[in-house]
C-alpha cells in the first residue's frame, strides 16, 4: 500500500510538472452582448499574482460561448428554479423570502459580490448559503436546508445572479474575519492526503497548465454556484472544495466546517475584483 501510495503521489508530481503549458485566451466576456464581465484584475496587496483571473479564460471556446448566452447557458434553468423558491411561502410564519425582501433584482443587487460576511451571532463568518438557513430559522419558521438538498442551491444561485457582474470584495475588518482569512491561506497551502498536494499545487504553482486534459485555472470562486458540464449540474462552492480535497485522497471535512469557511474566506479574496459571473460554466 505505502509503495502505491509513493508511486501515485510521483506520477501526479511528474505530470504536473511535465504538463504542457497554455495561455489564457485574450478576450472578452459580454454576457448577452450586455452586461461585460470583469475577467482580469489586478491583484489586491499581498496577493502571490500580479494579476487575478477568471476561469473563464482557461475554458474552450465551446465552454466560453455557452457561459456568454444566457439563452443558452444551462444553468439559467437553476436561476429559475431559485426565483420560484424565492417566492414560495414556507414555514410557520407563512412567509416566503420574498415577503421580506421584495423583488430579489433590486433587495439582492451586488449582495452576492460580498459574502462571506462576519456574522457576531455566531461569532465566525457565514455565506449565502448559512444566511439562507438563518433566514429560515429565525424569520420564516422553516427548517434549514441540508447541505445541498432541497432549494439551497437553486436559491443560493438565484440570489447570486443578482450580483452577475459586480466586481467581488470582502471586508475583512468586520469582526475577526482576519484571523478565518489566515487561517484559510494555511490551509490552501497545507499539502494533504496520499497524493501530498495542496490547492495551490494545481491553482498557483501549476496555474496554466494542462493535466488530465485540463486547463488549470487559478481556481477563482466568483463563479459559483455554476455548472460543471462533467457533472450536468450545478455544483456549488463547498462541494468543489469537497471534490478537490477527495482528489488527493484525504478525508473530506463537513460542508461549511470551519475548515471550509476560512478557506472561502481566502479564497474569496484571492478574487478581489473580479466579477461575479454565477452561474458561470466550467468543465
Amino acid at each position: 500500500m505505502r509503495k502505491f501510495i509513493f508511486m501515485a503521489g510521483t506520477a501526479v508530481a511528474l505530470a504536473l510538472a511535465g504538463a504542457a503549458v497554455a495561455e489564457p485566451v485574450d478576450e472578452k466576456l459580454v454576457i448577452d452582448g450586455e452586461i461585460e464581465i470583469v475577467t482580469k484584475a489586478k491583484a489586491p496587496e499581498g496577493h502571490p499574482f500580479d494579476e487575478v483571473l477568471s476561469g473563464w479564460l482557461f475554458r474552450t471556446a465551446e465552454t466560453r460561448a455557452l457561459e456568454a448566452d444566457s439563452f443558452i447557458n444551462p444553468a439559467m434553468l437553476t436561476v429559475e428554479d431559485g426565483e420560484r423558491v424565492w417566492n414560495t411561502v414556507e414555514g410557520t410564519e407563512g412567509k416566503s423570502c420574498a415577503s421580506c425582501h421584495g423583488n430579489a433584482a433590486e433587495s439582492m443587487k451586488d449582495i452576492g459580490a460580498h459574502y462571506p460576511k462576519w456574522d457576531a451571532a455566531t461569532n465566525r463568518p457565514v455565506n449565502i448559503e448559512l444566511q439562507i438557513n438563518k433566514c429560515r430559522e429565525e424569520r420564516m419558521g422553516a427548517e434549514a436546508y441540508a447541505f445541498d438538498k432541497g432549494g439551497q442551491r437553486p436559491l443560493t444561485t438565484y440570489i447570486k445572479y443578482q450580483a452577475l457582474g459586480t466586481p467581488v470584495s470582502i471586508d475583512l475588518s468586520q469582526g475577526e474575519m482576519q484571523k478565518w482569512w489566515d487561517t484559510g491561506k494555511d490551509l490552501y497551502y497545507t499539502r494533504t492526503g496520499q497524493l501530498n498536494l495542496s490547492c495551490a499545487s494545481c491553482h498557483e504553482v501549476n496555474a496554466g497548465k494542462y493535466i488530465r486534459a485540463d486547463h488549470l485555472s487559478q481556481g477563482q470562486v466568483n463563479g459559483f454556484p455554476l455548472y460543471r458540464l462533467k457533472n450536468q449540474g450545478i455544483v456549488s462552492l463547498h462541494n468543489r472544495f469537497r471534490g478537490c480535497i477527495r482528489d488527493t485522497r484525504a478525508e473530506m471535512p463537513k460542508a461549511f466546517s470551519d475548515e471550509l469557511m476560512a478557506l472561502e474566506v481566502y479564497v474569496t479574496w484571492r478574487g478581489t475584483g473580479l466579477s461575479v459571473e454565477t452561474p458561470a460554466v466550467r468543465h
